[in-house]
C-alpha cells in the first residue's frame, strides 16, 4: 500500500480486515500531506462537483487575478489549458448530472463507513454531527442552486433553506451579510483531520499492519513480484495499491501509465477567534470560495483554489482577496501559525476519482484523484478496492471509476 493518505490508510485498513498481509508505505506519516489541510467536512451531501465559471464578469477577475476564488500562475497554463477545456466540457448542465449520478454510491456510503473506521478507531471524538452551511449572498447566486436542490430532492439528500434569520439561530457569532443559505444537515465534520487519519493508522498496526517508510518512487518490477524499497529494506508484494494523490504521476509515468491529472493547489491558515465569538459548523461562503471551519488548532480559513505546478512555491495572495470578506462574517481575530499551509488536490476534470486496476499491469492498483474529496470518500474508497482486490461484490459499480475511461 504506497501512500498514507486518508485514502491509502483507509484502504490498509479495510484489506487487513480481509485477512491480506498489508504494508502501509510512505515518506511521510499518516495523514501528513494533502490529507491534512482540508475544511474537516466529511460530505455525503454532495451533489454536483465544482464546475467551471459561467459568469462571464467572474471569468473576467479571475483573467485579472481580482477573484478571490481562483489564482493562477501565468507559467502554468499552458499545461492546465487542456485539462480545463476538458473541466469546462464536464460542467455542461447534462454531463453535471451524469457525474452526480455516477459519484452517488460513493457519497451514500461516506457518512456510514467513516463512523464505522472511528468507531474500531476509538476515535468518534473527533466528529460532529451539526451539518454544515452554505452562504449565499445575492439572491443570483441562490437562485442558480435550483436545479441542485431538484437533484438532492431525488436522491433524498437532507438540508433546509434559511433565510438570515434562520442562520443567525444557528449560529449567532455570523454577521448578516448573506441573504440565503442552505443548511446540509446530514454532513459529518471532523475538528482534526490529521488526528482522524492517525487514528485509523493506529487501528490498522493494532489489526496487524505494518506501517514502513520509503520511496514510492523505487516501485519496480521483480518478477513475479512488484518491488519497493523501504528503510527497512526492499519489500516484495505480488499486490500494490498507489493512493499517492497529486503524487500518484511520479510512480506511473516510468511504468507507461499517463492519466489526465491536474493540481488545484489551496491554502489555510488557523486564527483566533475575536472575543466569546464560537463557530460551530463550517461554514461556507459561495461566491468568495472559502471556508471557515471549527477545529482543534482554531478557526481554519480555507482558499479557493490555485492552478500551478504542483512543487512551484506558495504564493498565498488569496488570502488578501478574502479576509476582508471572512473577518465581515465572522470575527477573526490574529493567525495562529505564520506561514499559511499549501497542499495539493488531485483532480480530474470529468471530477471523479480513479479507483481501478491499473491500465496493463498486472497487479497494480489505483486509487487517487478525489478532488475535494479525498477526506470525504477515503473510508468509502477504502472498502470498495479491498471488495475488488479480495473478490467479493463490491458494493456499487466500480466502473464509473475505471482508469480505462481515459485510455479505451
Amino acid at each position: 500500500m504506497l501512500g498514507a493518505g486518508i485514502v491509502g490508510t483507509s484502504i490498509a485498513v479495510h484489506l487487513v480486515k480481509r485477512g491480506m498481509a498489508v504494508a502501509l508505505i510512505d515518506r511521510q506519516g499518516p495523514g501528513e500531506g494533502t490529507s491534512y489541510g482540508n475544511a474537516g467536512i466529511i460530505e455525503g451531501n454532495t451533489v454536483f462537483p465544482a464546475a467551471f465559471p459561467s459568469d462571464f464578469g467572474e471569468l473576467v477577475r479571475i483573467a485579472l487575478k481580482r477573484s478571490p476564488v481562483v489564482n493562477y500562475h501565468a507559467a502554468h497554463l499552458p499545461w492546465v489549458v487542456p485539462w480545463l477545456v476538458a473541466f469546462r466540457a464536464a460542467s455542461q448542465p447534462a454531463r453535471l448530472v451524469e457525474t452526480a449520478q455516477a459519484m452517488r454510491p460513493l457519497f451514500a456510503r461516506a457518512v456510514a463507513e467513516h463512523d464505522a473506521l472511528a468507531a474500531e478507531a476509538g476515535a468518534g471524538s473527533h466528529l460532529s454531527r451539526r451539518g454544515w452551511l452554505k452562504l449565499y449572498r445575492t439572491d443570483k447566486a441562490f437562485a442558480a442552486l435550483a436545479p441542485e436542490l431538484e437533484l438532492a430532492a431525488r436522491f433524498g439528500i437532507a438540508n433546509v433553506p434559511l433565510d438570515r434569520d434562520g442562520v443567525l439561530a444557528l449560529e449567532p457569532a455570523l454577521a448578516g451579510v448573506f441573504r440565503h443559505a442552505v443548511h446540509w444537515t446530514g454532513a459529518v465534520s471532523v475538528d482534526n483531520p490529521l488526528a482522524l487519519t492517525r487514528a485509523y493508522a493506529a487501528r490498522f498496526a493494532v489489526l496487524g499492519g505494518l506501517s514502513l517508510s520509503g520511496d514510492a518512487r523505487t516501485l519496480h518490477r521483480a518478477d513475479p513480484y512488484w518491488r519497493v524499497e523501504t528503510a527497512s529494506g526492499p519489500l516484495d508484494a505480488r499486490d500494490v495499491v498507489i493512493a499517492l494523490g497529486p503524487w500518484t504521476p511520479d510512480v506511473i509515468a516510468p511504468l507507461g501509465i499517463k492519466l489526465p491529472l491536474a493540481v488545484k493547489r489551496g491554502y489555510h491558515r488557523h486564527y483566533r477567534a475575536r472575543g466569546n465569538a464560537v463557530l460551530g459548523r463550517p461554514v461556507l461562503d459561495a461566491e468568495n470560495g472559502y471556508v471557515l471551519a471549527p477545529m482543534g488548532q482554531g478557526i481554519r480559513l480555507t482558499t479557493g483554489v490555485e492552478f500551478a505546478a504542483r512543487d512551484a512555491p506558495p504564493t498565498p495572495v488569496q488570502f488578501d482577496r478574502l479576509l476582508p470578506a471572512a473577518s465581515a462574517l465572522f470575527p477573526l481575530g490574529e493567525a495562529v501559525e505564520p506561514p499559511p499551509w499549501l497542499g495539493a488536490r488531485p483532480c480530474f476534470a470529468d471530477s471523479r476519482p480513479v479507483i481501478s486496476r491499473a491500465p496493463r499491469q498486472r497487479g497494480l492498483w489505483l486509487a487517487f484523484g478525489h478532488a475535494h474529496w479525498g477526506l470525504t470518500l477515503g473510508p468509502a474508497t477504502g472498502r470498495l478496492i479491498a471488495e475488488m482486490m479480495t473478490g467479493a461484490t463490491p458494493f456499487c459499480d466500480p466502473k464509473p471509476y475505471g482508469a480505462d475511461r481515459f485510455t479505451d
